[in-house]
């Protein structure tokens, strides 16, 4: 995009774009604080140099296609302030030479910056509110939080940084694995199957009126960090935190179960937390950004809404995977006659992890009349 400079008088006013500067105020000017802008040249590694016109121009890239990376990254308008830095201008020539070099389409690198945007913002909010706020406490009368912050920073960047990105390949080796080398075929690439997990608090919402703001960040923190780590452990992938309610998928229905059992094993013995109930489904999942679409996960969502306290239902396709690969038997009653011969035989008998039992019919908003199973661990 170019300025209009045919009329008289001089060029108009530039128009406003987002450009990268991490402000709440969207329309804020870059902070004239020295302390603060020497915090922000440590982090950044680089001085201010070039507003927005400057750094397009600079990369080579349109106005327009800069405006939508940096959207896309997420960050805020400071109309035409001088705040960018020799970083800014790589990071446009780098997403615009893989457009060029026709390695990703536009929509793609957009999508790249959006996703890469949202996730560090996250990383980064958290770790402020989490970690620094913490560390940062004055221990001298008269010294600022920047002035604390300052050295803090200057010692753990490089550390951070690296732990990042060794993170970031470990997971994205773990991702390609699952993606491309199970997919049959460039469709499973983004319609799957998957068995899909929601698990939700039960009475959150009057736990909110019951606690201090300080108690419900705790608990909501609490049931995060364990519904994290026990899903990891077992070999699934979270999705997504909401605050009462965590998603997550796992690639067969098995390790699908055992995760939701665990949870409520886990926090049942907790006497902080609130019930816990979990609906699980399986099949056809459309993967975009790092989520998960589609009836698949609405019927689980759906589920959810409908389990006991302290109790796990899965649908009618998660119940058929788990007896269809032995690790619930097809019948209980069947099951029971099997293990009872093979006592008297004197021989080993099937052995299974899970147990189902068929719950009434019901119709679920959207999904017609669904049949939940109620799965529970086989005592060993």
């Amino acid at each position: 995009m170019t300025v209009d400079d045919e009329s008289g008088g001089g060029a108009p006013e530039p128009p406003t774009y987002p450009t990268p500067h991490h402000e709440v105020d969207h329309t804020a000017e870059p902070s004239d604080d020295p302390l603060a802008i020497r915090l922000e040249q440590l982090i950044l590694g680089a001085d201010r140099r070039y507003t927005p016109f400057q750094a397009a121009r600079t990369a080579g890239v349109s106005m327009e296609l800069a405006s939508r990376f940096w959207r896309a990254m997420g960050f805020a308008d400071i109309g035409q302030a001088k705040a960018l830095t020799e970083a800014d201008v790589l990071a446009l020539r780098r997403l615009a030479g893989l457009v060029e070099a026709g390695l990703l389409s536009e929509p793609m690198a957009v999508q790249v910056a959006r996703s890469t945007g949202q996730t560090t913002a996250r990383l980064a909010e958290w770790q402020i509110d989490s970690f620094l706020e913490g560390l940062t406490e004055p221990p001298e009368p008269g010294m600022t939080r920047t002035e604390v912050t300052y050295p803090l920073v200057e010692l753990l960047l490089p550390e951070l940084e690296e732990f990042l990105i060794y993170v970031w390949r470990r997971q994205l080796a773990a991702a390609t694995g699952r993606v491309l080398v199970q997919a049959a075929d460039d469709e499973e690439m983004v319609d799957r199957r998957l068995a899909v997990g929601f698990a939700d608090l039960v009475g959150f919402t009057r736990l909110t009126r019951r606690l201090e703001e300080e108690e419900l960040g705790e608990l909501v923190e609490a049931f995060e960090t364990t519904c994290a780590d026990l899903v990891a452990a077992h070999g699934g992938r979270l999705i997504k935190t909401l605050g009462d309610e965590v998603l997550y998928a796992a690639d067969d229905a098995g390790t699908a179960a055992e995760i939701a059992l665990r949870l409520i094993e886990t926090l049942s013995h907790d006497e902080t937390m609130p019930a816990l109930r979990v609906g699980i489904a399986f099949g056809t999942v459309t993967t975009r950004m790092g989520d998960v679409f589609g009836t698949t996960v609405n019927l689980a969502s759906r589920l959810t809404s409908i389990a006991p306290k302290d109790a796990v239902l899965v649908d009618g396709a998660l119940a058929e995977e788990l007896s269809r690969t032995g690790e619930a038997p097809v019948s209980e009653t069947e099951a029971a006659e099997e293990a009872a011969r093979a006592e008297k035989e004197g021989r080993q008998s099937a052995t299974y992890r899970f147990a189902l039992q068929p719950m009434w019919q019901r119709p679920v908003r959207g999904l017609g009349v669904v049949e939940p199973w109620l799965l529970t661990r086989r005592p060993t």
